[in-house]
């Protein structure tokens, strides 16, 4: 019953998605000849149109804190708590200002849609029951922040399908200290209802809190700790403070 009543969303998804197929020639053709700043371009070019459209469809009343900080370019590493599978087209319809990807698990390479798009717009596909291949994919993803393009990663390794933050795993850190790019910490709060709370696409209140960004150049394995733990207290805090809001 719940797929049927999740088919008029799943219309309006795959709409959209032949819509920006415009864009798949494009980036591969950018990626091909090396040219990183025309591949950047089209890429937030796509999912910035991509996530407000989705927003709209859905209903989802988006309400966005500290606008401010959200950085004017790349590369940065945003860190955010990770509620629902909705967490990608809401954080595209928030961050506008440059290109980014996401660390997300293997799974999702073969899911419609997302499958197909996830690798064209430099995310990482990381395995998480084996260690070896996890580290593999961390440093792909400092390859591609070297060659200048953002990723977007949720420590937690799932989704927590409501307000509760889980255990941060401690070694996403490197994937900004290592290449010694800016972490940027995200909350955000009610995307779970916005599907996994009923099983059905419905719409939902959202809040996404932006916090300032954490330099990282130059700093020592103290240091890291301490910002790494800076970085889960900030996202904890503010998915309570926005959780809140939402009473």
């Amino acid at each position: 019953m719940k797929l049927i009543r999740n088919i008029p969303a799943a219309v309006k998804v795959f709409g959209d998605v032949i819509r920006y197929n415009k864009y798949k020639s494009l980036i591969d053709n950018a990626k091909a000849s090396g040219d990183f700043d025309e591949e950047r371009r089209l890429i937030l070019e796509a999912t910035s149109t991509f996530g407000p459209k989705i927003v709209e469809q859905f209903g989802c009343d988006l309400h966005v804190h500290g606008e401010e900080n959200i950085p004017a370019e790349g590369p940065v590493v945003l860190f955010l708590n990770h509620q629902s599978y909705a967490d990608i087209p809401i954080m595209f319809a928030v961050f506008r200002k440059f290109q980014f990807g996401f660390v997300a698990k293997q799974y999702l390479a073969k899911a419609p849609i997302l499958g197909g798009w996830m690798p064209r717009i430099r995310s990482v596909f990381i395995e998480n029951d084996s260690p070896r291949e996890a580290l593999k994919a961390i440093n792909r993803g400092i390859d591609y922040i070297n060659d200048g393009f953002s990723l977007a990663i949720c420590p937690e390794g799932t989704r927590s399908k409501g307000p509760t933050v889980g255990p941060f795993m401690k070694g996403a850190i490197k994937l900004a200290t290592k290449p010694g790019v800016p972490i940027v910490p995200v909350a955000l709060n009610g995307t779970y209802r916005m599907l996994e709370e009923t099983g059905v696409v419905s719409p939902a209140r959202v809040d996404v809190k932006v916090f300032p960004a954490i330099p990282t150049a130059g700093i020592s394995r103290q240091e890291e700790k301490e910002i790494g733990d800076r970085v889960e207290r900030l996202i904890r805090d503010g998915v309570a403070e926005l959780a809140a809001l939402q009473e």
